[in-house]
């Protein structure tokens, strides 16, 4: 039976490494968005919501493309967050491009 005896910590438990800063599931899943063209919402800092599909990423940033208004380059340190608009029409492409 293994006593403990405070303010001693046990020399066999080996302390847990912080989990990796990065783990490229970031441009897995911009990827998977982009290539699926899936309607996104993206909502800003300043709590601005827009709408559109991610047609391009890079590290720093994101270009949403949008039906009926202009697309936008956005910087990625200016979005909350990302989530799939499931009220918005899955964009069909047809044979006159559009």
């Amino acid at each position: 039976m293994a006593f403990r005896i405070a303010g001693v910590s046990n020399p066999l438990k080996k302390a847990k490494a912080p989990p990796p800063e990065e783990t490229s599931e970031e441009a897995a899943y911009l990827k998977s968005l982009g290539e699926k063209q899936r309607p996104v919402q993206v909502k800003l800092l300043d709590g601005e919501i827009v709408r559109g599909w991610i047609e391009y990423y890079d590290r720093n940033m994101i270009r949403l493309t949008r039906e009926g208004a202009p697309n936008l380059f956005i910087f990625k340190h200016e979005i909350m967050y990302i989530a799939e608009d499931g009220g918005a029409q899955k964009r069909v492409k047809t044979a006159n491009g559009g």
